[in-house]
């Protein structure tokens, strides 16, 4: 039997690639570069096989999964967006809806996905009021709140997951109006709880994009 694919402890990232690969109308200055994309697909999967990104953003991994023969899906919150996506990754099937959602969404019977590649949106703990996962639109829930819609939206993936399949996620630790925030271990906390911890892989930037104290791919996996 050969040995589970893994992710390496660290990878490089720099602040020139990231500025030269933001889609136009991204606002943003926080996402992962196509580089990082690229080796955690290579690495988790083959050919052929369906990789997902509930909060597809600007679509950077329906993008890249698509030019290295995988097949793609994607769910994203604004229509804006989906209609970028649409255009950048024309092969891609792209939902509009919320990724809370995503049991509706993909129902039972959709095809296993091989990995879940993805960068939620980022809250801290203090002076957030807003709550990220409607778009930064609505003040409502709370840290704790964010958390446990993250873990729910693990589980459906979870389902929807082959047996050995992985979900990898791109969170920071950031600090902010005085406070750090540990959102990449709370999240891996979180989620970890629906399903197992691999592992962390260290993006090692030239320079930390703005209010990062690190930044991180956290690796959970489907064991059965």
């Amino acid at each position: 039997m050969s040995p589970d694919p893994s992710l390496p402890a660290y990878l490089t990232a720099t602040a020139s690639e990231l500025a030269a690969e933001r889609v136009a109308g991204a606002d943003e200055d926080v996402h992962f570069t196509e580089h990082i994309a690229a080796e955690v697909v290579e690495r988790l999967t083959q050919p052929g096989d369906l990789v997902l990104d509930p909060f597809a953003g600007f679509g950077t991994t329906l993008s890249v999964a698509d030019r290295l023969g995988r097949r793609v899906l994607g769910v994203e919150l604004l229509p804006e967006r989906v209609e970028l996506i649409r255009a950048r990754v024309p092969r891609a099937t792209v939902i509009e809806g919320d990724a809370r959602g995503l049991h509706r969404l993909l129902p039972d019977g959709s095809e296993p996905v091989a990995l879940c590649l993805s960068s939620p949106p980022y809250m801290t703990a203090n002076a957030h009021p807003v709550d990220p996962l409607s778009a930064y639109t609505l003040v409502a829930g709370s840290y704790q709140t964010y958390l446990a819609d993250l873990a729910a939206i693990a589980r459906t993936i979870r389902r929807l997951l082959r047996p050995g399949g992985h979900l990898v996620l791109n969170v920071a630790n950031i600090r902010h109006a005085g406070h750090t925030t540990a959102l990449a271990w709370d999240v891996a906390r979180a989620v970890g709880a629906v399903l197992p911890f691999q592992g962390e892989t260290v993006v090692h930037w030239d320079t930390l994009p703005h209010d990062f104290t690190g930044d991180y791919l956290l690796t959970f996996r489907r064991e059965d």
